[in-house]
């Protein structure tokens, strides 16, 4: 075996090796990430629900799969097949749940009171089955992972560490 050949395996190999991120930082990262799309609802009145929106489908593909809440906890989404960082493509794919129940809220806040409760209940639901399928699953993907193909692994650039 040649040198290149042991680099290569090596390479290889380390890929293999991530570390997935743990449940815990997942979930703060995500929360922080909600929390944005609640502030840019709320502090920009005519397009706020639009640019959560897109904040919500957008925001792992934008800073090389990472979001701010990623970002600020030390994680970040990876292709699963070929370890690139997260496209904009796969962020949309990823964030397409908790989008749709975002957008869910959009059309059913109108209605007092059982508006809001039809919107809590299914983002709840949303979260909640994301959540059981993060833990039942042995690589740690959720639905959104599993239709964009993503992992999200610990980032070796740091962040906070939740673990």
């Amino acid at each position: 075996m040649n040198q290149t050949e042991k680099l290569h395996n090596q390479s290889s190999e380390s890929q293999n090796k991530l570390k997935k991120a743990s449940f815990p930082s997942r979930i703060i990262a995500k929360t922080i990430d909600f929390a944005i799309v609640a502030a840019l609802y709320e502090i920009i009145p005519a397009v706020g629900f639009f640019a959560g929106l897109m904040y919500m489908l957008l925001c792992d593909g934008v800073f090389d799969g990472k979001s701010v809440g990623k970002s600020l906890i030390g994680i970040r989404v990876v292709d699963k097949d070929n370890r690139e960082n997260c496209g904009y493509k796969e962020s949309i794919f990823r964030n397409f749940p908790f989008a749709a129940a975002f957008l869910v809220f959009g059309i059913f806040k109108v209605i007092p009171l059982l508006g809001w409760l039809i919107s809590f209940v299914v983002i709840a639901g949303i979260v909640i089955f994301e959540c059981l399928v993060i833990i039942g699953s042995e690589n740690g993907m959720r639905l959104g992972d599993e239709l964009a193909n993503t992992l999200v692994i610990d980032d070796e650039q740091g962040g906070v560490s939740v673990s």
